[in-house]
């Protein structure tokens, strides 16, 4: 691939301002002491994808430990040749010059005409060469730091350390792929963090589902001891300006209590946790579920009700999904149920699901929307209800007394179906799921998932090792 690194300055900002916070170094130090690092060794730490999620996750590393130049390399990788369209470069100049920092720093670098001639339309502004500069094409209205972009995969991860996958669960797997090229010759393996949530499914030899991490580890090899995934109910632009947030890094032992202490912030606490399927699976269902939330939210006006019902219906099914997939899954509680929480209520899917429902966007404008990047929700809804449909998986329905495919416990996951894949019933069809009188309490779907008389362990499939 033909690319070029573009530098961004040394010097370490936090929004504009410069960080110092106690102790930063000394966990970087031990950090570096367990990968073996001597003096005049970078740590290399590369996001791969540059959506709002993956920028601001290098961003906040590069707060954090951007100052140490000798001690550690903190870049990203985006595609290049992603045009900046002429409202965007208009909307981006009202944002520098609201920021006084940002308008500064500019100037300072001599980066503020470009900026300039976009707006006046003389110019074309590209996705990476804005990115250096601070500003994720997913998320103008948030500046971030000043980041080292990377336009070539090769270049930036063939000795990487540490890879923080970034992209989209759709695109994971190609990327990573191609990535694998690359480390043929390496003698040790990387750690991987990935921050995608969705998931595929394969139907043959047996249904199951891959998760982004699984998808890694068959197409690089690394073993998944090496893979890790890290999530939390964390909106990208809320994190950077600092809101004070949390989020599990799951995985096996080997890495995940000393990642976890190198990434913790004092606005961002990350805490580790062992049980890594459920959690990347909870991360694409919610996805799934929020599209929905955000239907509700446009068709009722905004019913506080009517939200609840479908709070109470979407989580119920969650977690009896979660049952068919974990013998012993965590519970919806704690992290995991709050990232639910933000999830219906502001994510980009939420979103997507009320600009459906309000007629302003169109199913035909397909699931990467400019501005938003790629909503992970509609090939999520897809996959789940392919897997759960499949007759081999069938169980036994509660008051039928008879066979059925997992799905038909799922009404809303199958109306979300018929919704937005096969486009048999408009967005309304969401209320009537939920004023089915037929409906069951979700209580009992959840004392039907606790009862263990649904755990297909096939479901999972099997990943290298």
């Amino acid at each position: 691939m033909v690319g070029s690194i573009e530098v961004a300055s040394s010097e370490p900002y936090l929004n504009g301002a410069i960080q110092n916070h106690n102790g930063t170094e000394e966990k970087l130090d031990e950090f570096r002491r367990l990968l073996g690092k001597v003096d005049g060794d970078q740590l290399k730490i590369v996001g791969v994808g540059a959506g709002a999620w993956g920028s601001v996750f290098a961003a906040l590393l590069q707060d954090s430990y951007g100052q140490f130049r000798d001690k550690v390399q903190i870049r990203i990788w985006r595609r290049p040749g992603r045009s900046v369209d002429r409202a965007t470069a208009e909307h981006l100049f009202e944002v520098i010059n609201s920021r006084e920092d940002v308008l500064r720093r500019l100037i300072r670098r001599c980066a503020y005409l470009k900026y300039v001639e976009a707006r006046l339309g003389d110019r074309t502004l590209y996705a990476d060469e804005i990115l250096k500069d601070g500003f994720c094409l997913n998320m103008i209205d948030t500046p971030l730091c000043p980041l080292k972009v990377v336009t070539n995969l090769q270049e930036a991860v063939w000795d990487a350390d540490i890879v923080i996958n970034g992209l989209p669960s759709t695109e994971t797997r190609e990327v990573f792929e191609e990535i694998s090229k690359y480390w043929k010759e390496r003698i040790t393996m990387p750690i991987i963090i990935s921050l995608a949530k969705g998931i595929e499914a394969e139907l043959v030899p047996v249904p199951h589902i891959i998760t982004p991490t699984q998808m890694i580890n068959r197409a690089t090899r690394v073993p998944m001891e090496n893979i890790l995934y890290l999530g939390g109910p964390n909106i990208a632009s809320e994190i950077y300006d600092k809101e004070y947030a949390n989020a599990r890094i799951c995985g096996a032992g080997k890495w995940r209590i000393q990642l976890a202490k190198l990434l913790r912030q004092p606005h961002f606490i990350v805490w580790d946790n062992s049980d890594l399927v459920t959690h990347e699976v909870m991360g694409g269902l919610k996805n799934v579920y929020a599209i929905g939330a955000g239907m509700v939210a446009a068709l009722t006006n905004e019913s506080a009700t009517s939200k609840s019902v479908y709070f109470a219906h979407c989580t119920s099914e969650m977690i009896f999904i979660t049952h068919l997939l974990a013998e012993e899954p965590e519970k919806l509680a704690g992290p995991l149920l709050a990232d639910t929480y933000v999830t219906l209520l502001k994510g980009r899917n939420a979103w997507y699901g009320q600009m459906i429902a309000k007629g302003e966007l169109s199913l035909d404008m397909g699931d990467s929307i400019s501005g938003k990047g790629t909503i992970q929700g509609v090939s999520a809804v897809g996959a789940f209800y392919e897997l759960l449909s499949q007759s081999s998986l069938n169980v036994l329905h509660p008051e039928a007394n008879k066979p059925v495919a997992p799905v038909e416990l799922c009404p809303i996951l199958k109306t979300l179906y018929k919704i937005l894949i096969t486009r048999e019933q408009g967005t309304r069809g969401i209320l009537q799921a939920l004023r089915d009188e037929n409906l069951n309490d979700p209580r009992d779907r959840i004392e039907i998932a606790q009862s263990h008389a649904f755990y297909r362990p096939s479901l999972l499939g099997g990943s290298l090792e």
